[in-house]
């Protein structure tokens, strides 16, 4: 079967029960009147049973934000926030979490939202834009809102903004769905995938703290929507815990941080409650002992004492309370393994798929669908992603209704093309596995697969279904080549990032503490360089630079000690990048490297050491390499800076020499000076 790989930006944009816009506003505006829905009506069936058991009808009205309003009411007012957004009486926290992420990521949220006010061309209509099965759905909706005693029945607007952006766009999903009804209670990734089209993972709340604030970060940098949810309490429904949380309810997950906190270092994050009034009572919450204690600079700048539904809790108190963490975006962020910003993914897309039903209890093979993984890449490099059709969706049904299977194709079935024979279906063959989530609209799997062919085989459960696959793949790094030895552009862009470098550091730090050479050997070759695998920096060099850099003599770096290594490495970079040609770096070019080094300022090598230096820092080419620059500018430094003598001109058989305060006079050993250990040039 072929396979579309468009972009999502440009799919078109189809017309929801085929009402369009412009034709009816245009309508309602010559004939001066405003429009009012006929496909969902103001009436009891728009709300639905399920909202309207013990309410007294009578009381229940249709009005329209003029009317609920003494102020002339806005669509948005001075940006659209999730604080704009209050719950109502309808369970669909899993929606306004999604949408509260969504607020941030303001690009985005314009697509749904689209130009639209109160007053220019007002015609009682609005029209908001959602992503169904690969493709954005347009859809219409009047402004009358169902409300009880002049308060809006679901979600209303704020009191001190009069905004009805988020009211108004809750009635358009909920017509979307059927109904307000099918908003009560349903799954966060839905939603996620509603409101952007993206693909959504699923964060393994047992890692490290520390893993989870840079998940969220590099999230975060990505403009991926985030939400959580807690888990379900001893009662039915959202209740609120003596600490604060509602249980069985979705969150909207906004920032984590480091922070500092009396000796030592702990990980935070931040959260926002759709009820708008209830917020985390344990640790790092609003007014807190931790906050009044905390000596960070960054303070003021992320933390506010209000009742806005938003606040702090430690990562640790976040894993033992919360359920799941998921974030969405529009390829696939994995955080298994190497730094996500730099990955790159193919998309595979199958449109307007139809299964049969299996009635009769048996399997149906009938849908296959082949890719091919090309090379051996770290971490998932699979990902594979249902959506199912509305008219295919049943908001009773409990499960989704298809199941696959990922297999390996052997050599021996390839010759068979786009259909496998029934003999590759044996009951031994072993299905490929993985880590997935299932909804009741979407199901998701992400893989670990070898290099090789394989097939995506559905089957229906019940009856027959209509979906939209996806199929993501990782692309293997192909880009390190010679013009490229490393990302400075990627690199510039996170240093504006306040506490980059901190974030980094974490990530890669045993126990959040410091890291070793191993450690450090990872993180510079996943974090700086794009180059060829033999200018990645050798586990010999990262010892190396420990040595010169760990100013507290254990054998590792603190975040101190790092901080200092990084701002190192960054201008080795600015060096590397102005005096190199086409991407090489050749040994006549150290001088100019030396010259242009800002902490080398004021030191001076003799040509004749400058040479020997040239035989020790290139190849047989004459070619330096970026790591071994970094090691030549940092281990000079730490020389001249500790031992501000003159080279002692001692020259072995290795052609390596000397900085130390004990020229001539015999005692340097293999390794270095017998007197004071200084460490080889």
């Amino acid at each position: 079967m072929a396979h579309n790989q468009e972009s999502l930006a440009q799919t078109s944009v189809t017309k929801f029960k085929d009402q369009d816009f412009n034709s009816l506003r245009d309508r309602c505006l010559s004939r001066g009147r405003l429009f009012k829905d006929e496909t969902f009506p103001a009436m009891d069936s728009s709300i639905g049973q399920k909202l309207l058991q013990g309410k007294n009808l009578t009381s229940l009205e249709w009005k329209r934000p003029q009317e609920l309003s003494v102020v002339p009411p806005h669509f948005i007012l001075e940006g659209a926030s999730r604080f704009d957004i209050q719950q109502g009486t309808a369970g669909d926290c899993w929606f306004l979490a999604a949408l509260g992420s969504l607020t941030q990521n303001p690009q985005c949220l314009q697509k749904i939202l689209m130009d639209q006010s109160f007053s220019h061309q007002y015609a009682g209509i609005f029209r908001f834009r959602f992503w169904q099965c690969g493709q954005w759905v347009e859809g219409v909706g009047g402004a009358r809102l169902p409300v009880m005693g002049n308060v809006c029945l679901f979600v209303g607007p704020r009191k001190d903004n009069q905004e009805f952006w988020p009211c108004l766009l809750e009635k358009a999903y909920a017509k979307l769905l059927g109904s307000y009804s099918h908003l009560h209670y349903g799954y966060l990734p839905d939603a996620l995938v509603d409101l952007t089209g993206g693909v959504v993972t699923s964060v393994n709340l047992h890692s490290l703290p520390s893993e989870l604030v840079m998940a969220v970060k590099i999230a975060a940098k990505t403009g991926s929507l985030m939400t959580c949810a807690t888990p379900k309490g001893p009662m039915d429904g959202a209740q609120t815990m003596e600490n604060g949380l509602v249980c069985q309810h979705a969150y909207t997950v906004t920032a984590a941080e480091q922070i500092q906190y009396k000796r030592g270092w702990e990980e935070i994050i931040r959260l926002w409650n759709p009820w708008g009034n209830t917020e985390w009572r344990g640790r790092w919450r609003d007014g807190s002992r931790e906050w009044q204690e905390t000596q960070d600079q960054r303070k003021n700048q992320l933390y506010e004492d209000k009742e806005d539904g938003e606040f702090w809790m430690s990562c640790q108190d976040f894993q033992e309370n919360f359920s799941c963490l998921f974030i969405c975006n529009q390829i696939p962020i994995t955080l298994d393994h190497g730094n996500p910003l730099h990955e790159r993914w193919s998309q595979m897309m199958f449109k307007n798929q139809v299964i049969r039903g299996n009635t009769a209890g048996q399997s149906q093979r009938e849908a296959q669908y082949f890719f091919f993984v090309p090379k051996q890449t770290e971490g998932i490099n699979v990902v594979v992603s249902f959506t199912i059709m509305p008219q295919s969706w049943k908001s009773e049904d409990e499960i989704f209704p298809l199941s696959f299977q990922v297999f390996k194709v052997d050599p021996q079935f390839q010759q068979f093309g786009e259909r496998l024979p029934p003999e590759f279906f044996s009951p031994f063959r072993n299905a490929a596995q993985g880590l997935d989530h299932e909804t009741k609209r979407n199901f998701t799997k992400s893989l670990h697969l070898s290099p090789g062919t394989y097939v995506v085989v559905p089957s229906a459960r019940r009856e027959e279904a209509e979906f939209f696959l996806r199929i993501f793949l990782k692309v293997p790094d192909s880009s390190r080549n010679l013009n490229s030895n490393f990302n400075l552009r990627a690199l510039k862009a996170s240093l504006l990032e306040n506490g980059s470098q901190q974030s980094i550091f974490y990530r890669y730090a045993k126990k959040g503490l410091d890291i070793d050479a191993t450690q450090l050997q990872s993180l510079l070759n996943q974090e700086f360089l794009t180059g060829p695998p033999g200018d990645t920096f050798s586990l010999d060099e990262c010892r190396s630079i420990v040595a010169l850099m760990d100013l507290k003599v254990n054998g590792r770096l603190d975040h101190e000690e790092f901080a200092r290594l990084w701002m190192r490495l960054v201008h080795c970079q600015h060096v590397f990048q102005s005096i190199q040609h086409s991407g090489v770096l050749l040994s006549s070019d150290l001088q100019k490297a030396i010259e242009n080094t800002d902490f080398l300022s004021g030191i001076f090598i003799s040509s004749e050491l400058l040479g020997l230096m040239m035989l020790r820092y290139s190849d047989n080419t004459g070619r330096v390499s970026f790591p071994s620059l970094v090691c030549f500018l940092i281990r000079l430094e730490a020389m001249a800076s500790k031992y501000p003598g003159v080279p002692c001109g001692d020259l072995h058989s290795d052609q390596r020499t000397y900085f130390c305060p004990h020229p001539g006079q015999g005692l340097h050993g293999e390794e270095g000076c017998v007197l004071c250990e200084t460490l080889w040039l």
